[in-house]
Order: C-alpha cells, then structure tokens, then sequence
C-alpha cells in the first residue's frame, strides 16, 4: 500500500479490504488521491501526503477533478466536510488556507 494511502486509512479507520466511499458521490473509490498534486510543485518534504490532502475518488471522478485549479477549492470543501462528519482530526487552518488560495480559480 502506497504511503498516502495508508495515511488516508489510518486516518478514517479503513482496513484493506473496506469498501471506501468516493467523498464525492458516495459510489467505490478507487483512488486516493492528492488534492494538490505532487507534481503541482514539488513536495520534497512530504507535507502533501497528509489528511488534508487526500481524498477518495472513483477513477471518473479523479480524472475530471484532479490535476484542475478551478476546481481545487471545491475538493477541499468537500474533504473537510467529509472529515467532520466522519471525526477524522484534521489541522482546518491549513485546509482554509487552501480553500481561499484556489477559490480564485472557480469561475475559469
């Protein structure tokens, strides 16, 4: 299991072989997913591959979401949402920062 899915199942108490739920439309994930990708500026350090930045998608879902700055903000809404409902601990300073960073984005 990659790294930053074993964060994502710590995170919310999944096990191997659970059925993990797209935060998008409730349908099978199969990918967990950065929200900010790696690739979208480095990360050298690791700091995406933490909760606030992860989130489970179906493969439909992940290519028309993903790797998409007008649509960025509108994941972490819903991750957040999805991490309070679920009593996932989640740093909110960060993802709010995050949500207001990509918001200018929206409308493109």
């Amino acid at each position: 299991m990659r790294k930053h899915t074993s964060i994502y199942y710590k995170a919310f108490g999944y096990e191997k072989y659970d059925f993990v739920a797209s935060e998008i439309s409730g349908q099978k994930a199969v990918d967990i997913c950065h929200i900010l990708p790696r690739g979208a500026g480095g990360n050298p350090d690791g700091s995406l591959d933490r909760i606030e930045n992860l989130m489970a998608q179906t493969r439909e879902e992940h290519l028309k979401f993903g790797d998409h700055k007008s649509t960025t903000a509108y994941q972490y809404r819903k991750h957040m949402e999805f991490m309070e409902l679920n009593g996932v601990k989640f740093d909110r300073k960060w993802i709010t920062s995050q949500i207001e960073k990509y918001e200018v984005y929206e409308n493109d």
